[in-house]
């Protein structure tokens, strides 16, 4: 998450969508009064600045625009671009699974996936709330209204020029962070578990024209 009034924008960090990347990208130019939620450097080094901040939620690299009112006036989700990453949700799930095993912090998603294999992973209910939270979920206030350009992580030449010129300036070639080496992720799946995906997602699925097989 930034919220830059540098150049009036509001970036959402939808986990496992390619939002560590862009974050980087982003930091380049932020401003010195330019609120930072990651884990990154300079997000680590902004981090005293919301300590005991009031908010309405968590405030993490993953907080919603509900999450950071009181931190921020939700007035400016009107007057500034907030825009966000979407991926491939049978792909976001494989990267997910595989991102967990790597990691030694205590959780139960951690230990779930350490544990399983990814169709065993898929099939429990803890990973089916996770993936069943579509990106409106991330883009909403708590008002009800929803904002937000989201870009495609697979479709970003088409999809950043539109982000690029309200911000003046380019963010590309965007750095390459948090990578999984999934590969070809569609073979982590047998054809139940690539249904279950589809129910699972079918929101985000639906609004962003994501399929299984390839184009």
């Amino acid at each position: 998450m930034i919220v830059s009034h540098r150049h009036r924008y509001v970036f959402v960090h939808i986990p496992k969508t390619g939002g560590t990347s862009l974050t980087l990208a982003l930091e380049a130019r932020v401003g010195k009064d330019d609120i930072i939620l990651s884990d990154t450097p300079k997000g680590r080094n902004r981090r005293s600045r919301v300590k005991d901040a009031p908010a309405r939620g968590r405030l993490w690299k993953h907080s919603t625009l509900a999450d950071i009112e009181g931190l921020v006036d939700p007035a400016i989700f009107a007057d500034y671009r907030v825009f966000t990453l979407v991926r491939n949700p049978w792909a976001r799930a494989v990267s997910y699974h595989r991102w967990l095993r790597g990691q030694g912090f205590d959780h139960a998603s951690v230990r779930l996936a350490k544990a399983l294999e990814f169709r065993d992973f898929l099939r429990h209910p803890l990973t089916q709330r996770q993936l069943a939270v579509p990106a409106r979920h991330y883009l909403t206030a708590s008002t009800g209204a929803v904002a937000g350009l989201c870009l495609r992580l697979e479709h970003l030449d088409a999809d950043l020029p539109a982000l690029e010129a309200h911000l003046g300036f380019s963010l590309r070639p965007l750095p390459h962070e948090n990578r999984s080496g999934q590969g070809d992720w569609r073979a982590a799946y047998d054809d139940a578990g690539a249904a279950l995906l589809a129910r699972l997602a079918a929101e985000d699925i639906a609004r962003f024209g994501y399929r299984f097989d390839p184009d």
